[in-house]
């Protein structure tokens, strides 16, 4: 039965929804129908196909009561929308639906574990949020809410494990029919950790462990657990809150990690760490597994500290990155472009050893929907200072992508992007040659960038609102370089 708070939040996306122009969207990124988008959510395979829910408040493009909201896809590239799948309408969800995961029943129905939050006084007479996780049983439309509400609740932590910070479950089924979760939890130190837990029929859940614990290291809470092996080795992904940075490896304030390490079924040993995105807009990443074997991650392309600046009269804010592939080379979690993608280029234009010194415009490079692949190199001579690619350009605007190579730093710098705001508009990190040449694959859709490193052994994405009008692309550099550029409209 759809409650009263579920089917308001359906009439009010049904009517306003189709108003927003396409044109006033990414073309092939995912948005939500109306009004406000986080955390992917459930992003999973049902039936054969794609579902992507996301945490919703379809009444505005402020943070709001959370919600979830529902996308599907057969190729992650066109994005269908349908109705909201959760509303809060329940005492243990009265505050907030909030993020979780999704998984694929024996008998063809799509279970939903969500974080439950309401509101209740502590002893000292103040409101505080408590968190409890909660699951919803459909058909990929509709869902019903259990009975069995919360399913995992302050009894089922470990000791000195926080109620108010019991968060964003990530669930699967293994072989043997086993149910697994991965919960983020703050500790009696006041960090994070990431709770396992199991069960038979993905109801009544049992704490199994502790897979890994925070210490004060990373951050602080740890949020949006990801857990899953990958090309023989063990992913741990999460979201630090409160984090400082570590050299140029992690920036300030809310990050997404990577913990690699093996698992032996009981026991997860972390041996490296590693930021997952390195540019201005990434956070809480989700993935699942195709049919086809792929590692599939998506994030949301949004930083919480600049949810404030958003162009005037918007009426959706936030977008998903583009999905991507992951694979490990050289011992570091890799990512690249779902190769849908490939399948949306049209009119290639190929540049091959071209000098570069100052600015220069190529012919048939230019664009605001583009898949272009820059590398640059030395000419022999003398090394060059500083290589930058210009995107999204006019008179007045432009995004810089600059590489120093005596530094090894690459700097995505979008001050002139669109956002007059006073917030952190550049980010710089480390990269490796390879050979002296720099390889980066550019992908742009409207109000995005995201750059992809020597084939994917980084990535850095960022939000832009550059009028649209402003599609000059240009090549600048300090000293010469040469440069092979390889460009594709994209049309979806």
């Amino acid at each position: 039965m759809v409650s009263t708070q579920l089917q308001k939040a359906r009439d009010f996306e049904a009517q306003y929804g189709p108003h927003i122009p396409e044109t006033e969207r990414p073309a092939f990124h995912a948005t939500p129908t109306i009004g406000w988008m986080n955390d992917p959510n459930g992003f999973s395979i049902y039936q054969g196909k794609c579902h992507l829910f996301y945490q919703y408040h379809p009444y505005s493009n402020e943070w709001g009561p959370m919600h979830w909201g529902h996308l599907t896809t057969e190729d992650f590239i066109h994005w269908e929308r349908l109705p909201a799948a959760l509303a809060p309408d329940q005492p243990c969800d009265a505050a907030g639906c909030f993020s979780g995961g999704a998984v694929e029943l024996p008998d063809g129905r799509q279970l939903l574990m969500y974080t439950g939050v309401q509101r209740e006084r502590d002893e000292e007479g103040f409101l505080r949020d408590v968190q409890t996780q909660c699951v919803a049983i459909g058909d990929g439309l509709n869902y019903e809410k259990s009975s069995l509400n919360p399913v995992l609740d302050k009894n089922d932590l470990p000791q000195g494990g926080s109620a108010v910070d019991f968060r964003d479950p990530k669930v699967w089924r293994s072989e043997d029919g086993t149910y697994y979760a991965v919960i983020g939890n703050r500790t009696p130190d006041d960090s994070g950790a990431i709770l396992l837990y199991q069960s038979k029929d993905g109801l009544h859940w049992d704490y199994i462990r502790t897979l890994d614990a925070c210490h004060n290291q990373y951050g602080k809470m740890w949020e949006c657990p990801d857990f899953f092996p990958l090309d023989g080795r063990q992913v741990l992904l999460t979201s630090p809150q409160d984090m400082y940075p570590i050299g140029l490896e992690f920036h300030a304030g809310n990050n997404a990690l990577c913990l690699l390490g093996d698992y032996d079924g009981e026991e997860f040993h972390r041996q490296d760490v590693q930021a997952v995105d390195y540019g201005l807009d990434f956070y809480a990443p989700q993935t699942l597994l195709t049919s086809d074997g792929r590692r599939v991650m998506i994030a949301w392309m949004q930083n919480w500290a600049t949810t404030g600046a958003k162009p005037a009269h918007c009426r959706w804010f936030g977008q998903m990155t583009l999905p991507r592939e992951l694979f490990l080379r050289d011992g570091r979690l890799c990512q690249r472009p779902v190769r849908e993608l490939e399948a949306c280029r049209r009119q290639q234009v190929l540049h091959r050893n071209i000098p570069v010194s100052g600015e220069v415009n190529l012919p048939g490079v230019q664009g605001r929907m583009v898949d272009m692949t820059v590398t640059v190199r030395p000419t022999g001579g003398e090394e060059y200072r500083w290589f930058r690619i210009h995107v999204a350009k006019d008179g007045t605007h432009d995004t810089i992508i600059r590489y120093r190579p005596n530094e090894s730093t690459l700097k995505i710098d979008r001050t002139r992007s669109g956002l007059p705001h006073d917030i952190v508009h550049t980010r710089s990190f480390l990269v490796r040659p390879q050979g002296g040449e720099l390889k980066l694959r550019i992908i742009l859709d409207r109000f995005s960038v995201e750059v992809f490193v020597n084939d994917g052994e980084q990535a850095a994405s960022s939000v832009i609102y550059t009028p649209q009008q402003a599609d000059a692309i240009t090549f600048e550099a300090g000293g010469q370089a040469l440069i092979d550029v390889e460009k594709y409209d994209l049309i979806v």
